[in-house]
């Protein structure tokens, strides 16, 4: 159950607020229609996190809209992936909201980052340098959904000392994220190592016979180590976002 319906309800006990007001607040119209865009609501209600906004393919009118209807009902924060360097400036420029921009990440947050809320902290480790703007992605997605993240990059299997100078920070995370492009082996070296989750990311770094990330992914699939379960190419957000609700179980 998500947090904004607990509190509804806790409301409703402690005399705060009456069944009329509450049920009205229940029965807010789950969508907001622009035309261009249906601004789903009631996700959080749904599923505990607020819409995304995907940014790829929106023109910076578009973003602004949908953001200014997620803030009129009660968004804090809101996160926008794939967003082009040129939409955000023109976004920072005519919005009358603040907007924060990664552009490795090309990620745009507006509002504060909430607190950490998890049971423990998402490890993101990455095969090499390469790799850290997908990585990125995903480490902005999970602190945006209330997650404490530990930062590991450019420790891939051809120095795997690097990865073992940081047993430590691996044997006490609650989810570990492996992006990793080329063979994608990293994901396998981690997963042989954590008791916890692992979630696997190939990205589409490498030589041509990596075949745009296919090479990754398809290794990743084939792990030998259990517990590592793998999301699209170069798909942070989607590790992010995964991660955190694992990270959230049990969460009261």
């Amino acid at each position: 159950m998500s947090d904004s319906i607990k509190d509804i309800l806790k409301a409703v006990q402690e005399g705060s607020l009456s069944i009329e007001e509450a049920l009205l607040k229940l029965k807010t119209a789950p969508f907001e229609d622009l035309g261009f865009a249906k601004v789903d609501l009631h996700r959080k209600v749904r599923k505990g996190v607020a819409e995304v906004i995907y940014g790829a393919g929106k023109t910076a009118p578009q973003i602004v809209k949908i953001a200014e209807v997620m803030i009129n009902n009660g968004q804090n924060t809101i996160l926008i992936t794939r967003l082009a360097p040129d939409i955000a400036e023109e976004i920072k420029n005519t919005a009358y909201f603040d907007l924060e921009y990664h552009k490795d990440a090309k990620i745009g947050i507006i509002g504060k980052k909430p607190k950490p809320s998890g049971i423990g902290k998402i490890v993101i480790a990455t095969g090499g340098t390469s790799d850290i703007p997908v990585a990125e992605e995903a480490a902005l997605t999970a602190e945006v959904l209330g997650n404490e993240v530990v930062r590991l990059y450019d420790v891939g299997v051809a120095g795997l000392h690097r990865l073992l100078s940081h047993l430590d920070e691996i044997m006490s995370a609650s989810v570990i994220i492996a992006v990793a492009g080329m063979e994608g082996a990293l994901a396998s070296v981690i997963g042989g190592l954590a008791s916890c989750p692992v979630i696997a990311v190939p990205t589409s770094v490498g030589y041509g016979a990596s075949f745009g990330g296919m090479t990754a992914l398809l290794s990743m699939l084939n792990s030998c180590a259990s517990g590592v379960s793998v999301v699209n190419i170069d798909n942070g957000f989607g590790a992010g976002y995964l991660a955190s609700m694992i990270n959230h179980m049990g969460v009261m």
